[in-house]
């Protein structure tokens, strides 16, 4: 792995360093990182960056590219304005039409300077001969050239430019949250074109199972309640006091990039993120003055029987303050969306003190149990009536492993 030698005040900066390659090469990797390009380039246990991961959509199945420099599987064969042209306009080396499954409305607020520089770290990698699985996309959608119609509708292609009325912390965080991070493609709700719905921008949307929450400044269901350094503990380290860990599809955004990011980086996205309009859409954050849960008494047994051990009955956590549950998003949805998710499949996320993980509970427990463990952990944790359903889980965790976990018929 290289080293990273980058001042935090060179890596605040959004001019291209240029004064030795290795620095161009060592701003590119971060840059990389913030982009968290390896999350969709990498199959599971596969090499960095060498493509193969499926991404199964309600258009069809997508399997993302290698961006290594192999000259024939890879990238080596692209020059600037080639690599420029895919990520500002969706447009390979051979001129197809990438998916916007690639971010790339999102990548063309990106300067090109730093476009340039996470070619160069990515060039400077060892090449991996890898071709990634045909992909399987539905008609109309496997007509590519229909993403020209896209486009036009979706994408503004342009560069952001920094707003002179606003302090440089919040340019430097709406650069990082708008066109590094990428963060309004999962928490965005999609128009009927599948993109993204700019009305209702980071006000939480539904993707692949998961409920990515309200990231604006409304107190109940976004980020307005949350105090800075709280917001700023959650982004790097993937837990805060008082919020819960996070999990799926944002544990893995933690894991693979946000970690990695300077803590004046951090600052900055905070700020930008406070600033957003107050949206009130999706499950409130805490839980508001209501009627108590009813009482779940089989949910409360089978919590000390599964749970308590390592969540403590009051939820506060054992060992480690990512097993806390007290003020959790996920604890608040009645509807159970992610919190069905990581009982079917459970969460692991690697962090800068080590690896934290929840195993899946599919074999032993009932779509029933698991039912009544959630609307229990939703109600104590909530304070809410939790409305998960045997036929939520049952859902999540799939036909094959559902048929393992039923317990067998009576003789």
């Amino acid at each position: 792995m290289r080293r990273f030698f980058l001042t935090a005040a060179a890596m605040l900066a959004l001019a291209p360093i240029t004064a030795r390659a290795d620095d161009l090469v060592a701003k590119g990797q971060y840059l990389a990182k913030a982009a968290d390009c390896v999350a969709c380039h990498t199959a599971p246990g596969g090499q960095p960056f060498a493509g193969g991961r499926k991404f199964e959509l309600p258009m069809g199945v997508l399997y993302s590219p290698n961006i290594t420099p192999d000259p024939k599987t890879g990238i080596g064969g692209y020059d600037d304005d080639d690599w420029v042209r895919v990520l500002h306009d969706g447009v390979a080396r051979d001129g197809t039409h990438l998916y916007p499954a690639m971010p790339y409305a999102a990548y063309a607020k990106m300067t090109r300077d730093d476009a340039l520089a996470i070619k160069a770290y990515l060039m400077s990698l060892a090449p991996v001969v890898a071709t990634a699985p045909a992909n399987e996309m539905k008609f109309p959608y496997s007509q590519r050239w229909l993403m020209v119609g896209w486009n036009l509708f979706n994408k503004s292609g342009k560069v952001l430019e920094p707003d002179a009325s606003k302090p440089a912390d919040w340019n430097r965080g709406a650069y990082l949250v708008e066109a590094l991070g990428h963060c309004g493609e999962c928490h965005t709700p999609r128009n009927f074109m599948q993109g993204l719905k700019e009305s209702k921008a980071f006000a939480g949307a539904d993707l692949q199972g998961w409920h990515a929450y309200n990231l604006t400044s409304d107190e109940t269901a976004g980020l307005g309640d949350w105090p800075e350094a709280q917001l700023a503990q959650y982004l790097s380290s993937g837990h805060a006091d008082g919020h819960g860990p996070a999990s799926g599809p944002m544990a893995e955004a933690i894991e693979n990039s946000l970690r990695f990011l300077t803590p004046d980086d951090i600052h900055a996205m905070v700020v930008y993120l406070k600033s957003l309009p107050a949206q009130p859409d999706g499950p409130p954050a805490m839980a508001a003055k209501a009627a108590p849960p009813s009482p779940n008494v089989a949910g409360a047994h089978l919590f000390v029987q599964a749970c308590a051990g390592c969540h403590l009955p009051d939820g506060s956590g054992r060992q480690s303050p990512w097993a806390s549950l007290a003020g959790a998003h996920s604890t608040g949805d009645v509807s159970g969306t992610n919190l069905v998710q990581i009982l079917a499949h459970g969460s692991q996320m690697q962090t800068n003190d080590g690896q934290v993980f929840m195993h899946s509970f599919t074999g032993g427990f009932t779509d029933a149990e698991l039912a009544a463990i959630a609307n229990y952990t939703i109600g104590q944790f909530g304070g809410r009536e939790g409305q998960v359903t045997p036929q939520q889980i049952k859902a999540a965790r799939g036909a094959e492993d559902h048929k393992e976990t039923e317990p067998p018929p009576k003789s």
